[in-house]
């Protein structure tokens, strides 16, 4: 049986063993979190995997030795995904690096929440920028080199914000609901070319995001969900792993919920 180190726990690729072998796969928002969860997973599966990062250089780093530690292959890119020369760039080394790009996993994301009365124009736009305008311009740049070799598949990270909405995340929310536009929208764009994208919506995840909270709202979040427990970024990375793979070459432009029923 496959082992690979994984967020800190034994990762068992009985599902997608060596689906992954010899593929190149680009991950924004990699350094820690659900994005690392997700790079390790893909490393795990054999894929040659592009961290890409923009702020925390030890955690992104601490990533890469341990996927390298596990005999993965990795490689780092420090760049903004809201900015279109970073983000031409950040695809350019993926390609150069690994020879090509199979997946694109558009995890990079930002939060400054606040009641929409007290928020400022600043806090709007920014979020705006990193996780609605950072997955278009990543998708573009991918979405060039795809087109090329007639293939490839495309995961924009969401969230069931995105979908229900939420109480003092309005910007937060807003960028979501555009990234599951966005993930429709593309997918009927690219599928010409054997491109497919698709979206995964997490619940409550335990990140060092959703660490801060206190701990009576986090029980409150936890009451909403009906199998009583926070998601990891392993629960995540399952999805992912699944979307872009084989096993899901007939789907396309679709949103997979892993919120733990959180949305029933």
């Amino acid at each position: 049986m496959h082992k690979s180190f994984l967020a800190g726990k034994i990762y068992t690729g009985e599902i997608y063993m060596g689906n992954f072998t010899g593929k190149s796969v680009l991950v924004t928002g990699a350094g820690r979190g659900i994005g690392r969860g997700i790079a390790m997973a893909f490393a795990a599966e054999g894929a040659n995997v592009v961290l890409g990062y923009c702020g925390n250089d030890e955690a992104a780093g601490k990533t890469l030795s341990e996927i390298e530690a596990a005999g993965g292959h990795a490689a780092l890119f420090k760049g903004n995904v809201s900015d279109s020369g970073e983000v031409s760039a950040m695809t350019d080394f993926a390609v150069k690096t690994f020879g090509r790009l199979d997946v694109l996993v558009n995890n990079a994301g930002i939060t400054r929440d606040g009641l929409a009365l007290r928020m400022s124009d600043e806090d709007f736009d920014r979020v705006i920028d990193v996780n609605l305008r950072g997955c278009f311009l990543c998708c573009r740049a991918a979405g060039k080199y795809m087109m090329k070799q007639r293939s490839g598949a495309i995961v924009n990270i969401s969230s069931i914000v995105g979908i229900s909405g939420n109480a003092g995340q309005a910007n937060y929310a807003a960028s979501k609901a555009g990234v599951i536009g966005l993930t429709k929208s593309l997918a009927k764009e690219f599928s010409a070319w054997g491109i497919r994208v698709n979206s995964v919506a997490p619940g409550f995840v335990e990140t060092d995001m959703t660490g801060v909270l206190s701990e009576k709202l986090r029980e409150s979040m936890l009451s909403s969900v009906p199998l009583k427990r926070p998601g990891q970024p392993e629960d995540i990375a399952g999805a992912v792993l699944f979307l872009a793979g084989q096993s899901a070459s007939y789907i396309t432009g679709q949103v997979l919920t892993v919120d733990g029923g959180m949305s029933l």
